[in-house]
């Protein structure tokens, strides 16, 4: 039996099936990245004074993302147009480009943007321990500029307290620092965390040595409170920060802050949403590509639906964009 209606529009809503099914679907995504947006906002508007990260993750790398999901949005348009007027050949070839341009997208986030955060490390500071790291945290300068104070130290940790769980890569950071040391020709004696620190394993068992972010390595630098869209690189200076002094230290990971909660878990989402596209278009442009034969017009339909799809994975990410990498 022919279902009706299942490539031809319905006279009274002007719609076919699956389209009117995307239609309710995208509804449903809609509340669903909705409430995780809201959730993202009042967490931010709630947090207290100094406790909200900013200015964490790569401009650059998101932009180059945000541009290649927007090449997608218009190839996808582009591959369903030439089937439109009949022309298979371009139509593969438009496909092609979009499964390309998530495969990118993928490929950035999970090879160069998520293992970064895995290495980063912060500590947040006691609040009765802030003014023993003053000269990391410039507060003092901060509060004299009507800012918000700074109470994490955060940067590449050099070495963990016995038992930390952060050990392993706490030993890959240091011999790095080391290779990089010996290629600056530093080398010798004990840092003061005003310059290279060449001594990263610490004979003490609670102590948190952390190659600095330049944040905390020049807190008076207004420089450090201004919009950088390049990242900046990081110093050869290192801190000691006693465990004790330490209200909460872990690497750029959801147990982090709310910031990296959310963050990962709306990215997360939204990965697995342009991964779900990107195995849609593969099969449209393998197997299903059959269906042109028999009847493109139905092809056209299905290619159009998941193009629906495509752009709400693109319009979340418009949304993602200015709130996590730019405010």
């Amino acid at each position: 039996m022919q279902i009706p209606h299942e490539v031809t529009a319905r006279p009274d809503t002007g719609l076919y099936n699956s389209k009117l099914g995307i239609w309710l679907f995208l509804a449903s995504e809609v509340m669903l990245f909705g409430g995780l947006f809201s959730g993202y906002i009042f967490l931010r508007m709630g947090a207290e004074p100094g406790y909200w990260p900013h200015g964490l993750l790569n401009v650059p790398v998101g932009t180059m993302n945000t541009a290649v999901l927007i090449v997608s949005s218009v190839t996808v348009v582009m591959a369903w147009a030439a089937l439109k007027m009949r022309q298979f050949l371009q139509y593969k070839m438009y496909m092609l480009i979009t499964i390309i341009c998530g495969i990118i997208f993928l490929g950035v986030k999970l090879s160069y943007e998520y293992p970064q955060k895995f290495d980063h490390f912060g500590a947040f500071i006691r609040k009765d321990s802030l003014s023993k790291y003053e000269a990391y945290l410039g507060n003092e300068f901060l509060k004299s500029k009507n800012l918000d104070p700074r109470v994490e130290i955060s940067g590449h940790l050099l070495d963990a307290p016995k038992g930390s769980p952060y050990e392993a890569v706490a030993k890959k950071n240091a011999e790095h620092f080391k290779h990089m040391l010996h290629e600056e020709g530093i080398g010798g004696g004990h840092g003061d965390g005003h310059g290279a620190q060449v001594q990263v394993q610490t004979e003490a068992t609670d102590d948190y040595v952390i190659q600095l972010d330049p944040a905390n390595a020049r807190p008076t630098d207004p420089a450090n409170e201004a919009p950088s869209f390049l990242p900046k690189k990081q110093t050869m200076m290192t801190a000691v920060v006693k465990a004790a002094d330490v209200e909460n230290a872990s690497m750029f990971v959801p147990r982090h802050s709310p910031y990296f909660a959310i963050y990962f878990t709306i990215t997360g989402l939204h990965g697995l949403h342009v991964l779900g596209g990107v195995l849609v278009f593969i099969y449209f442009w393998g197997p299903g590509s059959k269906l042109y034969q028999r009847n493109p017009e139905h092809l056209a339909n299905r290619v159009e639906v998941a193009g629906l799809f495509w752009h709400f994975v693109d319009l979340v990410w418009i949304f993602v964009f200015p709130l996590f990498y730019l405010l």
